[in-house]
């Protein structure tokens, strides 16, 4: 009982275990993004005006740059802290804008789903992309 409770997979497979966050994360953010895309800026502008945002083509712009640009870049491991913090921002602003209104649970629109991947993003900022990522890769 004593050795299950000291488990000590963690030690031996932290790198497995960013990798899994930073793939399942980055498809996430890829897919979102590309939906965005396939909408097209004025579709994405419309929507963020809705919401009030200033200069909204410039802001969707901005939005499906980080969602799918960001998401790719996940993937691959590359500028993982950077991309991080921008999809930490990202997952804030639509927590705030479109979220919170609607209560916990995602099936009404809640905030479950951005929680998580709020804290995915702040997981992968702190731990950086792992052994299996192009930023390790870089650094050697």
């Amino acid at each position: 009982m004593r050795s299950i409770l000291n488990c000590m997979c963690g030690d031996k497979m932290r790198d497995t275990g960013v990798l899994v966050l930073r793939l399942a994360t980055g498809l996430i953010f890829t897919m979102h993004g590309w939906q965005k895309l396939q909408g097209g800026v004025p579709y994405v502008a419309g929507f963020l005006g809705t919401l009030g945002f200033p200069a909204p083509e410039f802001f969707a712009v901005l939005l499906i740059a980080a969602e799918l640009g960001g998401g790719l870049l996940l993937l691959v491991g590359l500028y993982t802290h950077w991309v991080a913090k921008i999809l930490a921002i990202v997952a804030v602003v639509a927590f705030a804008t479109v979220h919170m209104k609607n209560g916990f649970f995602m099936a009404g629109g809640g905030y479950e789903f951005i929680m998580l991947l709020f804290a995915a993003s702040v997981s992968l900022m702190i731990s950086g992309g792992g052994k299996w990522s192009l930023d390790h890769k870089m650094k050697k």
